[in-house]
């Protein structure tokens, strides 16, 4: 079994009636253990910033699948909870699912980037991660610690 770390967020609808039923579905899965989550946080908007707060978490999961096969369990749950992919970039959404690390592993395939390749840059996805794993490091980044902290210190 791998361990991995999977972001939610969800702004549209009950988010966090969504963001809950989003993890039993992945605990349903066969090769899907649903470990812990963070807390929920109500987080400003990212990206595109007309539209309604998000509430966001992190899962640790431990998984027997290989990281595509996670995505697409995730991606697959998105859709059963009826996230579709219409609306702008970063735009409102019932529930958002992304696969932030999957063990120590770098992987850059198409369609496929782990660690997800803008957590670094996101304290609605770093501070969840530190409050699951505080001694958790991002491949090829760092501590979580000190990312947040250089985020932290940015004017």
């Amino acid at each position: 079994m791998d361990r991995a770390y999977v972001g939610a967020g969800a702004n549209l609808g009950d988010r966090e009636s969504t963001i809950r039923r989003a993890f039993d579905l992945l605990d349903a899965r066969p090769g899907i253990d649903v470990l812990r989550l963070s807390a929920l946080r109500e987080t400003e908007p990212w990206g595109y910033a007309e539209q309604p707060a998000f509430l966001n978490c992190a899962a640790a999961v431990d998984t027997s699948l290989p990281p595509r096969s996670l995505l697409d369990a995730l991606l697959e749950t998105e859709r059963e909870l009826g996230r579709t992919r219409d609306g702008p970039r970063y735009g409102p959404r019932t529930i958002d699912l992304d696969l932030l690390l999957y063990g120590d592993r770098e992987i850059d395939e198409p369609g496929l980037v782990v660690p997800h390749p803008r957590l670094h840059e996101r304290v609605f996805a770093l501070e969840p991660l530190q409050e699951l794993q505080p001694e958790l490091t991002v491949p090829g980044r760092g501590s979580v610690a000190d990312l947040l902290a250089a985020l932290h210190s940015d004017p």
